[in-house]
């Protein structure tokens, strides 16, 4: 390993959650993690690179085929992927000499400084651990003063703090075989894990910002940054239309069985969790092809950037949007909240786009071939959309599925896990990662093409 690769953020990143999964992977095979015979290399490398990527996808129910080590194991690689690699990798950085390359300045400077804040690595890195844990740990305690009356006082300590991490990290990952189908009409309940995944999912620079300018001491800034009200923005307007597309579309089918304030309740923690969280309190098997669609947009879509979610972030789509927006009505540049959009971000937004699309593109292709290779498509009406739900949720790490991880072939769960790893690290990041920096030391003279 080269001094000059160690200098790459993004590759310590990429090896660092490598070595994770690879960690996780051993511990996952070993005796002591299976409550019945041990696990297969295959299947513990893709439990392993679901819970280190805080995916949730899962090929065997962790409440009943795992040991406690096993569930442990999950547990700690939830925690450590949630927060993140990165952090830790940007304080291996800081103890060596010397200066990052230009693309690691700017992932450090995107992930951990955005704004006018002059905040050390450090501090920075402090604060985040702070925050994760007492958020977590007042989850936890909420969800286990409901729990334990039915329960015991004794027994639900252990699910509420695996639940509150599992959340707040965005892993999606349940102790109950049916993860929350059996509270999907507690308020509390509910309530309590959709304010866990919210606030994991918006990103720390997210939280910092609000606390700073609401909690803090008074500053000379009036308001939030624009990086904070765009993903705050887009993020309440994602839940509320994916909430009411849910009640629409699934009144008389997945909702049912509920009563009206439980179809409301249902159809909104499912619109909060499927953009990177993967609970779900319905059967993802039973909803129509409408609404499954509906949650590929919302999977792709994911959290905002700096959070323990995936997806090609909300800010990245809201720039798009706001991009097209002001095309129609003629700006030649985009404006939101009296602000206008760099150039920079809107080329950075639109490769993100493009790169994942790519990827999904790809991914889905060589499932369709491993799952379903040579045989009609008359035989197998309905798997190509579970197959590209399945694609789009574990690219997003989110963790939904219509019921067919643990049907998936070997080779199937292989791609699955690298489109995991490829979905948590981000594109952007893996291509930085491998490719080397260019100076342009001249240009060519422009020239236009035909577009549309």
């Amino acid at each position: 390993m080269s001094f000059h690769l160690l200098r790459s953020p993004a590759r310590v990143s990429i090896l660092g959650f490598t070595l994770l999964i690879a960690v996780g992977t051993a511990l996952l095979m070993l005796p002591a993690s299976a409550a019945e015979s041990p696990m297969g290399f295959v299947d513990a490398l893709f439990m392993s690179t679901s819970a280190s990527c805080v995916t949730g996808l899962s090929v065997l129910d962790i409440g009943r085929q795992l040991t406690l080590f096993g569930q442990l194991v999950i547990l700690l690689l939830i925690q450590v992927g949630g927060l993140g690699i990165m952090t830790v990798s940007t304080l291996l950085l800081m103890m060596m000499k010397g200066r990052p390359t230009l693309s690691g300045q700017a992932i450090i400077k995107d992930t951990f400084t955005y704004g006018e804040g002059k905040q050390t690595v450090a501090s920075v890195l402090r604060a985040i651990f702070i925050t994760a844990f007492s958020i977590e740990a007042a989850g936890a305690l909420c969800l286990y003063l409901r729990t334990a009356p039915a329960t015991g006082w004794a027994k639900a300590v252990y699910p509420a703090v695996f639940h509150a991490v599992s959340a707040f990290c965005n892993a999606g990952f349940a102790l109950y075989r049916d993860s929350f189908v059996g509270y999907r009409e507690d308020w509390i309940v509910n309530g309590v894990l959709s304010g866990l995944i919210i606030i994991g999912g918006i990103g720390f620079v997210v939280i910092a910002d609000v606390k700073n300018r609401f909690l803090g001491r008074k500053t000379t800034m009036k308001r939030l940054s624009l990086h904070s009200r765009l993903a705050l923005s887009a993020s309440a307007v994602l839940i509320l239309l994916g909430t009411l597309a849910i009640l629409f579309m699934e009144w008389d089918n997945a909702l049912a069985p509920l009563s009206i304030p439980g179809r409301l309740l249902a159809a909104l923690f499912q619109s909060i969790s499927a953009r990177t969280a993967g609970f779900n309190t319905l059967d993802m098997g039973s909803m129509a092809n409408e609404t499954l669609f509906m949650l590929c947009i919302l999977m792709f879509i994911g959290a905002c950037p700096g959070s323990c979610g995936g997806g090609v972030k909300t800010t990245t789509v809201a720039g798009l949007a706001v991009l097209g927006v002001s095309r129609l009505r003629g700006f030649s540049r985009p404006q939101v909240f009296r602000r206008t959009l760099t150039d920079a971000s809107m080329s950075k937004a639109t490769s993100v786009v493009m790169i994942s699309a790519a990827v999904i593109t790809l991914a889905v292709m060589v499932l369709m071939v491993s799952e379903l290779g040579g045989i009609s498509h008359t035989q197998t009406r309905g798997r190509f959309l579970e197959l590209f739900f399945e694609t789009i949720s574990a690219f997003g790490t989110v963790g939904l599925s219509t019921g067919m991880t643990d049907t998936l072939t070997p080779f199937g769960r292989i791609t699955i896990s690298a489109l995991m790893f490829i979905g948590r690290l981000g594109p952007m990041v893996i291509g930085l990662a491998v490719s080397r920096e260019r100076v342009n030391r001249f240009q060519f003279a422009e020239e236009n093409i035909m577009i549309g």
